[in-house]
This record gives C-alpha cells, structure tokens and sequence, in this order.
C-alpha cells in the first residue's frame, strides 16, 4: 500500500512553496505600478476637462475682453463636457483672468472624493493628485 504512494510523481510541499512565494513577489511589484497606471489615467480625465474649461475661458476672453461675467458653470457647458466627467469631477476657477484652475472629485468618483487637479497659468504645469506623484517617484529613482 505504502510502495504505490512512494512511486506516484508530482510537485512536494517545499517547491509549491516556492512557487506561491515568487508568484507573491511578483503581484507585490505588479499591482502599485498598476495603481500608479490607474491614477494617472484618471488624472488624466480631470486634465483633458480643464484644458477644455480653459479654452472656453480663453475664448470668451478673446470675444469680450474679460471674464467678468462668465461662470465655471458657463464654461462647463460651453466645454461640452461628458456626464461622467462632470459627475467625477467639481471645477472652481480662480481669479479675472484666470490664473488657476482646479478639478476636485466628487464622491462618485472611483478613488474617493477630494482629489484634486490643478493648473496654474504661471508655470503652465499641471499639478495634484496622479501628477506629482509621478514627479515623486521619478525624483526617487534619480
């Protein structure tokens, strides 16, 4: 009876082990580079509707030489935004002219509500969540 179970072939505790412990390893490194992958993109959405909000903003400038009398709430519309985009997202702009314009998730956002995006019109950068940790982490490697 014991003869057979000695003769049967397959893997040993230690090497399925071994296997379970490099696959571990593996997601460890795999999934923060995914999430960083995943803010980024959705970093990206509140950056494309700010460009957008931006150019309606430049635009109305341009016709009527101030921004006076022109809303956040009047470039959203004239942006065209997608309905997702406005509902992940809430626009504030500061200043006439702006020199700043700023995204904050909501809470039917997919990683939490407060999350911002910036852009400041002084060093033309975007800023904020899924942005500067990029910058971060690219600081650390050097």
């Amino acid at each position: 009876m014991f003869t057979s179970l000695k003769n049967q072939k397959g893997f040993s505790l230690i090497e399925l082990l071994v296997v379970v412990i490099i696959i571990a390893i593996l997601a460890a490194i795999a999934v923060p580079i995914y999430m960083s992958y995943v803010q980024k993109a959705r970093a990206t959405e509140a950056q494309s509707a700010i460009a957008a909000i931006r150019s309606a903003y430049r635009i109305y400038y341009q016709t009527y030489g101030n921004t006076d009398d022109y809303t956040v709430e009047d470039a959203t519309k004239d942006s065209k935004l997608g309905k997702a985009t406005e509902k992940n997202w809430e626009f504030e702009v500061i200043g006439n002219p702006p020199s700043k314009y700023i995204a904050t998730s909501t809470a039917d956002f997919a990683q939490g509500e407060g999350k911002q995006v910036w852009y400041d019109t002084e060093d033309a950068e975007y800023h904020g969540y899924g942005i500067d940790e990029e910058e971060q982490e690219e600081e650390m490697v050097e």
